[in-house]
């Protein structure tokens, strides 16, 4: 598949130069204090970094380029030594992109990322809150939005500074729903899209916000010329809520997927772009000395005992609780697995300046330590928590699975169902929540579970051990060409073309 060619776009004749502009809360390198006190970088991956390494300019064009906050002090201070906050200008390795760090003030970051982009608006597109005592909404909240609007509107700013005429801006995700209305009333003339990697909640949830929040992030959206979602469903929820907020006019889904919102006669086209893996780079990644390493470890852990796995950040939405209280139930119900197997869960810490985090993260730790209690035995332990983060022993664990569990409560996309099948030497049965995005692509050879039914997560175990060897292997087989479909380079250029064509 053709990439969009930035040298398609129109040439650059007052303001910026970048023909191609990417903005995000993380960037694609990120600072740390070195010895001497000095910084060190990390470049980091993902889809989105591939995607733009992926981009050819066009003869005497600037590359592209990435709009990101500071996350850190060391973040801040690379920030304010580089002019602009251009890290590209100053020698340090930005890869094959352009990066503009923007230096937020820290108090400004805590209340935009924390107490209203990950305290907030996931709780509601993922629909965590316990109604009868969340959300309250009064001066702190208004406070704190007062910072997210702050944020978006300097990442509008600099998207606005740095762009071409007619340049193409792709800006992403949650943290900056306002930041696409922002940009289209600075510059009328760009080309902008915005892509959710959560859920969308439906419209009897979201207008759990303040009503005038709601539609602020509604009105803002379809600011965009293109709206990017990760599977039908959440493009249909926004789609509703749009209708019920705003009064839009909906239309679609076409042929190709597409749909079409329309409010104050403005029109912004709603497309999906299911998000897969890159599987050479993944098993090439695999077959490395440290990954093999951790696979050796864990196969003497593991013996010849069947292996279930599971690989999360300790995020509310992910189920690890009742996961692993499936897997207690697994055990009370069919004792004939009592020492014929090892669950191997790989659950990271993950948001910890969140109390709501660290009481999860401590809850997972309780329930596995309950089911020791009551199922280990001199020569068999049943569960093994892993609560270090390390990349090499998530993929040995993907690796050697022989049953993979997926169960968040609700998820955008989760990569892991699609890793996982990828990797699984010997293939792995994957029990997956019906609430995972990935569901809709890969539901026809997953087990697939309510991830509220405990009950039914331990069946669903107990089925996926028992299946025979070379039904798990097509079924994996099958889940894998799937997951490896929409590699993130194509998911990437797939939204440029769209947004230039």
């Amino acid at each position: 598949m053709a990439l969009g060619r930035i040298d398609e776009l129109p040439a650059a004749t007052a303001v910026g130069s970048a023909h191609v502009l990417v903005a995000s809360n993380r960037g694609p390198v990120t600072f740390s204090a070195a010895e001497g006190g000095g910084l060190r970088s990390r470049r980091g991956g993902g889809g989105l970094v591939s995607g733009l390494s992926a981009i050819r300019p066009g003869a005497g064009q600037a590359r592209p380029l990435w709009v990101c906050a500071a996350l850190n002090d060391a973040d801040r201070r690379a920030s304010r030594a580089a002019p602009g906050g251009r890290l590209d200008q100053t020698g340090h390795d930005t890869g094959t992109c352009a990066v503009r760090m923007l230096d937020v003030e820290q108090v400004v970051f805590d209340r935009a990322y924390n107490a209203v982009s990950n305290r907030t608006l996931w709780f509601v597109q993922h629909m965590l809150y316990a109604p009868a005592s969340q959300p309250h909404f009064g001066p702190t909240f208004a406070r704190d939005w007062d910072a997210y609007e702050h944020y978006n509107a300097m990442f509008a700013d600099a998207l606005a500074a740095e762009a071409a005429p007619g340049a193409a801006v792709l800006v992403q995700d949650y943290h900056l729903f306002l930041a696409p209305g922002m940009l289209r009333a600075r510059r009328p003339d760009l080309r902008i899209s915005h892509f959710s990697h959560t859920p969308w909640a439906p419209p009897e949830y979201f207008r759990v916000l303040p009503d005038d929040v709601g539609r602020a992030v509604l009105a803002s959206l379809l600011g965009a010329d293109r709206l990017g979602f990760l599977t039908d469903a959440w493009a249909e929820a926004f789609c509703r809520c749009a209708q019920a907020v705003l009064g839009a006019e909906t239309r679609g889904p076409a042929e190709d997927g597409s749909r079409v919102v329309t409010v104050d006669g403005r029109r912004t086209v709603v497309n999906v772009h299911p998000l897969g893996v890159d599987a050479p780079a993944l098993l090439a990644r695999a077959g490395e000395r440290d990954v093999l390493a951790r696979t050796a470890e864990l196969a003497e852990v593991i013996g010849d005992r069947k292996v279930i796995v599971r690989v999360d950040r300790t995020e509310l939405s992910k189920n690890i609780v009742r996961g692993l209280d499936a897997y207690r139930e697994l055990l009370r119900r069919h004792p004939r697995w009592r020492g014929r197997v090892v669950h191997l869960v790989c659950a990271y810490p993950s948001r910890h300046d969140l109390p709501e985090y660290r009481e999860y993260t401590a809850a997972v730790q309780r329930i596995a330590a309950e089911i020791e209690d009551e199922f280990a035995t001199d020569s068999w332990r049943p569960l093994r928590l892993e609560m270090t983060d390390d990349y090499p022993r998530s993929l040995a664990a993907l690796g050697l699975a022989d049953v993979l569990v997926v169960n968040p409560l609700r998820d955008g996309m989760n990569l892991v169902a699609k890793e996982g099948p990828v990797l699984a030497r010997s293939g792995a049965a994957l029990v997956l929540s019906r609430e995972a995005g990935a569901c809709a692509e890969l539901h026809t050879d997953s087990i697939v579970v309510n991830p509220y039914d405990i009950g039914a997560t331990a069946e669903a175990m107990h089925a996926a051990l028992l299946m025979p060897a070379d039904e798990r292997a097509e079924r994996c087989q099958r889940l894998a060409a799937i997951a490896a479909a929409t590699p993130p380079a194509r998911w990437f250029a797939d939204q440029l073309a769209a947004l230039t064509s």
